[in-house]
C-alpha cells in the first residue's frame, strides 16, 4: 500500500513538473535521473563503481543525433539507434573492465570514457569537433515538437519505461544475483554463479539505460557536444547517486532533481561558483545523511511506522515467604 501511495505521488509529480518548472530544466531533471538511476544499478546493486557512463550517455546522443539529421523520422526511432549504440559499446568495454573490481574497475572504465572522448573530438567531420552536433529535429510522426513542454510529454515515456526496466531488473531473479555477487562475490562463485557473467550484463544494461537518458537528452536540446562525452558528467552522475543514496534506485532521482535544479537556479541567478555550492551541499549530505536523502528518509519512515510493543498489566513476581522452611546444614 505504501509503495503504490509513493509511486501515484512520484507520477503526479513527473506529470505536473513542467508546469512548475521550465519545460528545458524539467527535461533535463528526467534525463539526468534517469541516468543516475542507470548508474545505481551497478554501484548500489552490483557493487562497481563506474566512472565512464559519460561514454553511453554521449555516444548515444551522438548517433542520435545524427540519425535524426541524416535518416529523420519519427524521435523514438533516433533514439532506439542510441541506445544500440551504447550497448554494443559496453560490450567490448565492460568485458574488459569486469576483470577488475573496486578502484581499478573505476579507472579502467574512466580511460575507456577518455578515449571515447578523444575519438569524438578529433573525428570532427562526423561529430562536429568542439563545435558539437547541431540541429537534431523533434519530429515525431509529422508533429513539430520545438516547444519544449510538448517535447518533455512526447518524450516522458520513454524515460518511464527505462525506469520501469530498473526497477525489474533489481526486483527479478537476475537482480537478486547481483546483489549477492556485490555482498560476498566468492560466495556466489562458490554457489556456481559466473560472476563475471553477470556483472558484464548488469554493466550493459546499465549502458543502455544511460544511453536512454543521453539519447533523450540530446533531443531535447537539439545538440550533441563534447560536453556530453567529458568525465565531468560521468561525475555528476555518481554525485546524483551519493546525495540521494546508493542501492535505492529511487534515490538517484531526486538527487538529480536536486543538482539540475540547483544549478539552473545559480546560473540563471548569475552566481559563478556553481560547482563550490554543489560541493558544499554534498560535503553536508554526506555528513549527516549517511545512506543518502531518500536512503535516510526511509530508514526514518521505516523506524516511525514500526509497531510498538503494547503495554500490558504487569506480570505479578512471586514473593518468596521468608518464614519457608529452610535447609539445615550438614555437619
Amino acid at each position: 500500500m505504501k509503495r503504490a501511495v509513493l509511486l501515484a505521488i512520484g507520477l503526479l509529480v513527473v506529470l505536473a513538473l513542467p508546469w512548475f518548472i521550465y519545460p528545458p530544466v524539467a527535461s533535463d531533471i528526467v534525463a539526468f535521473a534517469l541516468l543516475a538511476i542507470a548508474l545505481d544499478l551497478l554501484i548500489g546493486f552490483t557493487g562497481l563503481l563506474s566512472f565512464g557512463h559519460a561514454a553511453f550517455w554521449g555516444t548515444a546522443a551522438y548517433t542520435t543525433g545524427l540519425v535524426a539529421i541524416h535518416v529523420g523520422g519519427p524521435f523514438p526511432l533516433a533514439v532506439l539507434a542510441g541506445v544500440l549504440a551504447a550497448g554494443v559499446l559496453a560490450v567490448p568495454i565492460g568485458y574488459l573492465s569486469v576483470r577488475r573490481t573496486g578502484i581499478y574497475f573505476a579507472m579502467v572504465t574512466l580511460a575507456f570514457a577518455q578515449m571515447v572522448y578523444f575519438v569524438a573530438n578529433q573525428w570532427r567531420s562526423v561529430t562536429g569537433g568542439e563545435n558539437g552536433l547541431q540541429g537534431v529535429p523533434r519530429e515525431f510522426f509529422g508533429l513539430d515538437l520545438s516547444d519544449p513542454f510538448y517535447f518533455y510529454y512526447a518524450a516522458l515515456p520513454l524515460a518511464l519505461f527505462g525506469v520501469f526496466a530498473a526497477w525489474r531488473i533489481v526486483r527479478s531473479p537476475f537482480g537478486r544475483v547481483l546483489v549477492a555477487i556485490r555482498d560476498n562475490p566468492a560466495r556466489a562463485r562458490a554457489l556456481g554463479y559466473p560472476t563475471r557473467r553477470y556483472a558484464l550484463v548488469a554493466f550493459v544494461l546499465s549502458s543502455m539505460l544511460a544511453g536512454l537518458a543521453g539519447a533523450l537528452h540530446a533531443v531535447g536540446h537539439g545538440f550533441a557536444s563534447l560536453q556530453d562525452l567529458h568525465w565531468t558528467t560521468s561525475g555528476k552522475a555518481v554525485l546524483m547517486v551519493v546525495l540521494g543514496g546508493i542501492g535505492t534506485l529511487w534515490g538517484p532521482a531526486i538527487g538529480a532533481a536536486l543538482v539540475v535544479q540547483l544549478e539552473d537556479y545559480l546560473a540563471s541567478s548569475g552566481f559563478v561558483g556553481v560547482d563550490m555550492v554543489i560541493g558544499a551541499v554534498f560535503i553536508v549530505v554526506v555528513l549527516l545523511f549517511r545512506r543518502g536523502l531518500w536512503g535516510t528518509a526511509a530508514g526514518w519512515l521505516a523506524q516511525w511506522s514500526r509497531p510498538r510493543p503494547a503495554s500490558g498489566p504487569s506480570v505479578p513476581q512471586p514473593q518468596v515467604d521468608d518464614e519457608s522452611p529452610r535447609p539445615e546444614r550438614v555437619g
